[in-house]
């Protein structure tokens, strides 16, 4: 078993994201809608796994296929769709990684991430609990990855539905 690994922030997340952002841009080109950093290395001050995570939104459904096939063909290893029409692929380096997703517009596990993510940005004493709660679940877990992940998937519930609460009685 691989040991889970939780880093304090690192402010050069950022610019590990702008990197793969552009190359995404650049071999995808016409094809993204959007690129964007999602997962706790987009929040910052929040403790992470040093992995950068990447949902990439393509202009439409119809495109994914060629999507796919492009970042395939690319230094990616490509890990299918994990049942929520993202298809998931990973490429690693010495000290991080990146996990990139794709998918196409309107995706409700993409939406989600998105609004995690936010409310986390706009709610410190929220990142502050995320934090605790996930170096708590490295240790405990023992390596064991279904352990930790089910052990966050409460907290995320929860705050995806806090953030859907303020987005529905936002002023428009």
């Amino acid at each position: 078993m691989r040991a889970i690994k939780v880093v304090d922030y690192d402010p050069s997340w950022l610019r590990l994201f702008a990197d793969i952002s552009a190359e995404i841009s650049i071999l995808l080109g016409n094809l993204v809608l959007s690129i964007d950093h999602i997962g706790s290395t987009s929040v910052p001050g929040l403790a992470a796994k040093p992995k950068i995570d990447v949902d990439v939104v393509t202009i439409s459904d119809d495109v994914l296929p060629m999507a796919i096939d492009m970042v395939r063909a690319a230094d990616f290893v490509f890990h299918g769709d994990r049942g929520e029409k993202r298809w998931a692929f990973t490429r690693d380096h010495e000290a991080y990684g990146f996990k990139l997703y794709l998918c196409g517009p309107g995706n409700r596990a993409h939406r989600e991430r998105i609004l995690f993510r936010n409310y986390l940005r706009d709610h410190p004493e929220r990142t502050t609990a995320y934090a605790d709660l996930k170096r708590r679940l490295a240790v405990e877990a023992g390596g064991d990855w279904d352990v930790y992940t089910g052990g966050k998937t409460a907290f995320v519930s929860e705050t995806v539905q806090l953030a859907e609460c303020v987005t529905h009685s936002a002023p428009d």
